[in-house]
């Protein structure tokens, strides 16, 4: 009896057919570990409604999934060390880490945990769970993806940027520095690099 004919273009093709089917439902979701060198959470608030003050946390760690063929999918986790509080200015710093402000020794992390994420082109809105000062309030970003891509390293990278207002007083920070100082804005700045 004659063994059936073998044809190794058909595997070869079924394989092929079996690898495409298969690629882009495991490559949808992809994990970025926010790179703290170049993520930067900056805020700013009127001082008294003549200026306005301008600070950062310069301690920041967290991941983010963007998943590419359902980018509503996609959520982000970050947490701030609410002590690396900077604003250029030593005493100051002091005082906004004092029971005053933030308090950071009974709060000395803030976080933030995505709850929906809608896009739209490269912009969109992400909603969250913001834990400050003990308190957790579902803020509002607006966010733009600034981009990714291949990184001179050999990684890859994607960035975002988001806007958001709070009110101090929502968080339980009652310190009255006016009714022009009613409302912080932050701006966040992420960039991610992939896990491989």
């Amino acid at each position: 009896m004659k063994s059936p004919t073998r044809h190794p273009w058909l595997t070869t093709f079924a394989l092929t057919l079996l690898l495409a089917l298969t690629a882009p439902a495991a490559l949808a979701t992809q994990t970025y570990k926010i790179d703290p060198t170049h993520t930067f959470i900056q805020f700013r608030i009127s001082h008294l409604g003549f200026s306005i003050l301008n600070g950062r946390f310069n301690e920041v760690k967290g991941h983010f999934n963007y998943d590419n063929a359902d980018p509503k999918k996609s959520n982000v986790s970050m947490e701030v060390n609410t002590a690396s509080v900077d604003t250029n200015h030593a005493e100051r710093d002091k005082h906004l880490r004092s029971k005053d402000f933030l308090d950071v020794e009974k709060y000395p992390k803030a976080t933030f945990i995505s709850t929906s994420f809608h896009e739209d082109g490269k912009s969109g809105s992400l909603r969250g769970d913001l834990t400050l000062h003990g308190v957790t309030r579902n803020v509002e970003f607006y966010v733009q993806r600034i981009g990714g891509g291949k990184d001179p390293w050999g990684g890859h990278r994607m960035g975002f940027k988001g806007q958001a207002s709070i009110k101090l007083k929502d968080f339980g920070i009652e310190r009255d520095l006016g009714p022009a100082s009613e409302n912080l804005y932050l701006d966040a700045y992420i960039e991610g690099v992939r896990n491989d």
